[in-house]
């Protein structure tokens, strides 16, 4: 069992502390730490939203979600009440000047807490809520301030609201929260290549023919329908999880695990991100659109119905790309990545598929020759396999086969991996803003996103439609094939 190091005491006010976000993940995290030890009997949760309620009922609200989104075998019902006695809550309205002085009154009562804010809003009240947080002196040293994604939804508005809050808080008190950074496979990342030489020296474009990194989740836009038709697959995930999962991959080795040495190296594979241009547009992407299907064997609806009507929509549930980085490590591999709703399984996974052995000893009879591949799942299993050739056991000659050496960490190490949002939270505590993302990473990927919502915009052609419950349109299919590979798709 990992040895559980206890945070400093802290006060996190939680706006919007009514929100899906907070219900579904931020108070499950919160209560995990908290039920492993991890979180100082002297800390609080105070949530803060517009609604007035008590603090009983805020409480209430909060066993509810708990005993929701907390499997029952994690509830510790004495754990539980006690975590349950370290809620607060107060009514603020984050636009406005209600409620303001209340939170400064209650924030008072403990001056040297750790303070981070967690804005677990729209966007659009991120600037409002610093500057009400500046008005009424609840910015000190020990403050910190969490934006949840999106940072706007072009390079424009991303640029306001890192002023709006930069005028507020300096950089170091800034957290921009991407939770694909807290998985823990995510950060085995680093550990794989750079702790491990035997990676670390074939992690070059003489030995590895290309890279593919797929997010699919089987839910189609569920309440989110509103925001998704303004924002589409482009903005919602390849801006921020695919391209830092890219970043991980390709980086060069930083100086040491410092917050600033691991940023400066992630920036340095978004600035060689080749931008996709109209010219062509049209032979490096696909964008989808999922139509009525079937999931999971039950059929669902289109997307256009899932908007509440067949009103016509250009907004892509699905994006293949073709990248490229144009480094010396990296020329001439191509990185493949995919992500989209309503696909056959919730997979999060990258594939580093190596060259295939120039020549082979074997006869051609003894196996189909497959290359070495490595496998990192990010969900539903986090883990690790290596494709490797290995001898059929027994007589009858030389008979080759794939197999995998698999690690499962869960199996492995015979403990419960703590969720993203649980290492991401005391990260912050702590102020290791290591696995957050900069104010120039989230500008420098705005501005790549914008080259290719230009290029599209030029060629004006709706998303290619595909069936629920398929991997997209054949389009992506082809996107990859016609360059002699094919897309890893192994059920879960």
């Amino acid at each position: 069992m990992a040895t559980i190091i206890p945070v400093a005491s802290f006060d996190c006010v939680v706006f919007g502390a009514t929100g899906d976000l907070t219900t579904r993940k931020l108070l499950p995290a919160l209560y995990y730490r908290y039920k492993d030890g991890q979180i100082p009997g002297t800390s609080r949760i105070i949530g803060a939203s517009r609604s007035e309620m008590s603090v009983e009922a805020f409480r209430e609200r909060a066993r509810d979600a708990l005993k929701r989104f907390v499997p029952a075998r994690d509830l510790d019902e004495d754990k539980l009440a006690a975590f349950l006695d370290h809620l607060d809550y107060v009514a603020v309205d984050g636009a406005g000047d209600d409620g303001w002085e209340d939170l400064a009154a209650k924030l008072a009562e403990r001056p040297d807490q750790v303070r981070p804010y967690y804005l677990a809003t729209s966007p659009d009240l991120y600037g409002s809520i610093c500057r009400n947080l500046s008005a009424h002196g609840l910015i000190g040293d020990k403050s910190r301030v969490v934006l949840e994604k999106p940072i706007g939804k072009d390079l424009k508005s991303a640029r306001a609201i890192n002023d709006a809050v930069g005028e507020v808080f300096p950089e170091e008190q800034i957290f921009r929260i991407d939770h694909y950074l807290g998985k823990e496979t995510v950060q085995n990342l680093l550990a794989l290549r750079f702790a491990n030489t035997i990676f670390e020296r074939l992690w070059t474009a003489d030995v590895i023919d290309h890279v593919q990194i797929t997010v699919g989740e089987t839910v189609g836009v569920e309440g989110r329908a509103g925001y998704y038709d303004t924002s589409g697959a482009l903005r919602d995930m390849v801006q921020n999880h695919l391209l830092q999962l890219l970043c991980l991959m390709a980086m060069e080795s930083p100086l040491t695990l410092d917050a600033n040495s691991v940023r400066d190296e992630k920036l340095k594979v978004l600035r060689a991100l080749k931008p996709i241009t109209p010219h062509d547009v049209q032979a490096v992407t696909v964008r989808g659109q999922y139509a009525a299907g079937a999931v999971d064997g039950k059929p669902v609806q289109g997307y256009r119905a899932d908007l509440g009507g067949e009103t016509e929509s250009r907004t892509e549930t699905f994006v293949a790309l073709k990248l490229e980085v144009q480094s010396w490590r990296w020329a001439g591999v191509p990185f493949y990545i995919r992500t989209g709703k309503r696909l056959p399984q919730k997979l999060s996974e990258i594939v580093v598929q190596f060259r295939a052995s120039p020549f082979s000893i074997f006869p051609a009879e003894s196996f189909g020759r497959e290359p070495n591949r490595l496998v990192i799942r990010l969900q539903p299993e986090e883990g690790i396999k290596l494709e490797v050739m290995t001898k059929d056991p027994g007589p009858g000659g030389m008979r080759l086969r794939p197999t995998n050496l698999d690690i499962s960490f869960e199996e492995t190490f015979k403990q419960r991996y703590p969720d993203a949002y649980e290492r991401l939270l005391m990260d912050v505590v702590r102020g290791n803003a290591t696995l957050f993302m900069r104010r120039d990473e989230v500008e420098v990927a705005w501005a790549w996103a914008d080259s290719l919502l230009k290029a599209w915009a030029d060629r004006p052609e709706p998303p290619r439609a595909y069936p629920a419950g398929s991997w997209g349109p054949t389009a992506a299919i082809a996107l990859i094939e016609r360059d002699g590979r094919t897309w890893h798709e192994e059920m879960h």
